[in-house]
């Protein structure tokens, strides 16, 4: 098999009919994978992060799945069963698309495949589709997804039509050293309502495989928003998220982040708020476990007066574990009564797991209220205590509170079966480390 490199510089991505306007951007992303340097010990934007073990050659996109792997993942995909539409791909390729309602097709509503998109709305994908890069430290990795990405779904949801279910997008690996490049594009336009959740999925806990995933959400004035991402990835698995926020006035989004899986996973959110009033909120939990890395960047910018930004990062890490909580806030010159927050809590359940954190602020405005925090603590011993004394196993009373520190970000989801399975897969991973 090729490696990543050689198959993408070969045989870059192409779908049906490909316009000409993404070939361009096509070749442009290669360029930049090729040219840009490998990420450094000292660079800042990878301080504390591993990046000696950060190997991606050893990976390649793979063959449709057989029948029987695609009907099987198929079935395991239900998280959520109550939706506007679902779409599921297995190593990049789909092998589900559930299209929307005639009556949500009737109010101009499209959710599609990222390539039917490109063949029956060029105009609407050549303004929006691979146009917001990453400012983050992983400008190498969005190259080689611009050059690779061919599986996704776009939701475009048009000024005034409100979507009361969600749509869900399911991205699984099954083939041993499988590359896969998903992308979700989210475009809501003047008072809209949508939801969408993202989930990341592998087979087995074998088969190693390399994500570059790449989410952008659009959200214009008065427009309301909620994204979820739910990664559990195999622990044989490296992953980039790399996601932006765009937010235009009045706008109301929240993005929600759930982290188990992977070996390494690289989590980059970037929020631009460019309209007055505007309201983002962004939550994360991470359970981590073993030799995981989790390695969390945010930036969030404040280009026009009178908006918010809320940011709140729990990570709870056990063994040998690590994480990485590096943050920005930028206020603009004009960006008058922002009000803007960044909150990184860490519980850390054994002595040799490690928490670093680099909250920061950049204010140019003279009139606002930022404020940045991190905190990284063990468990109330205390309480452990009280719990192990009434016979409840320690790894078991340990799970109890960390359930207690997760729950101010799960009881954010707005679906009461979505957040029940989401405390069964955070269970999950401790019962195996209980059993």
């Amino acid at each position: 098999m090729n490696t990543l490199s050689e198959n993408t510089m070969n045989n870059p991505a192409k779908t049906a009919a490909e316009p000409g306007w993404l070939a361009e951007r096509r070749a442009e992303g290669l360029a930049q994978f090729k040219t840009l340097p490998a990420p450094a010990p000292n660079d800042e934007l990878w301080r504390f992060a591993s990046v000696g073990r950060l190997k991606i050659d050893d990976y390649a996109p793979t063959g449709a799945p057989d029948a029987a792997t695609a009907e099987a993942l198929l079935e395991r995909s239900n998280l959520v069963s109550e939706r506007a539409g679902r779409s599921v791909y297995v190593d990049d390729h789909a092998v589900c698309f559930e299209g929307i309602s005639e009556a949500l097709k009737a109010q101009g509503v499209l959710y599609l495949p990222i390539e039917a998109a490109l063949q029956s709305h060029p105009e609407l994908m050549e303004r929006y589709f691979l146009k917001e890069s990453t400012e983050l430290g992983s400008a190498k990795f969005f190259g080689l997804h611009a050059a690779s990405t061919r599986a996704g779904s776009v939701l475009y949801v048009p000024k005034g039509v409100e979507i009361e279910q969600p749509l869900v997008n399911y991205y699984w690996t099954s083939t041993q050293g499988t590359a896969v490049f998903p992308h979700t594009l989210i475009i809501a336009e003047a008072n809209a309502k949508a939801s969408v959740v993202d989930v990341f999925f592998s087979e087995t806990k074998e088969n190693e495989a390399l994500n570059i995933a790449v989410s952008n959400l659009h959200a214009a004035d008065g427009a309301q928003v909620f994204r979820k991402v739910v990664q559990d990835w195999n622990e044989q698995t490296t992953s980039f998220q790399l996601d932006t926020t765009i937010a235009g006035r009045d706008a109301r989004v929240k993005n929600l982040a759930v982290n188990i899986g992977a070996e390494r996973a690289r989590y980059e959110n970037q929020t631009r708020i460019e309209g007055p009033g505007a309201n983002v909120k962004m939550y994360s939990l991470t359970v981590a476990e073993e030799k995981q890395e989790f390695d969390q960047r945010t930036f969030q910018t404040h280009n026009a007066p009178n908006a918010v930004s809320d940011l709140l990062y729990k990570n709870a890490l056990l063994d040998n574990s690590r994480t990485i909580f590096s943050g920005l806030i930028k206020v603009a010159e004009g960006a008058q009564q922002t009000d803007a927050y960044q909150t990184n809590r860490n519980l850390l359940l054994d002595p040799t797991a490690e928490a670093n954190a680099l909250p920061g602020l950049e204010i140019l405005a003279n009139d606002v209220r930022c404020s940045h925090g991190a905190t990284t603590g063990n468990l109330d011993a205390d309480e452990l205590f009280y719990m192990m004394q009434r016979g409840i196993p320690r790894r078991a009373a340990m799970q109890l509170m960390v359930f207690g520190f997760f729950e101010e970000v799960i009881e954010k989801v707005d679906s009461e079966e979505l957040a029940e399975n989401l405390r069964q897969l955070i269970h999950k991973k401790f019962d195996a480390k209980i059993a």
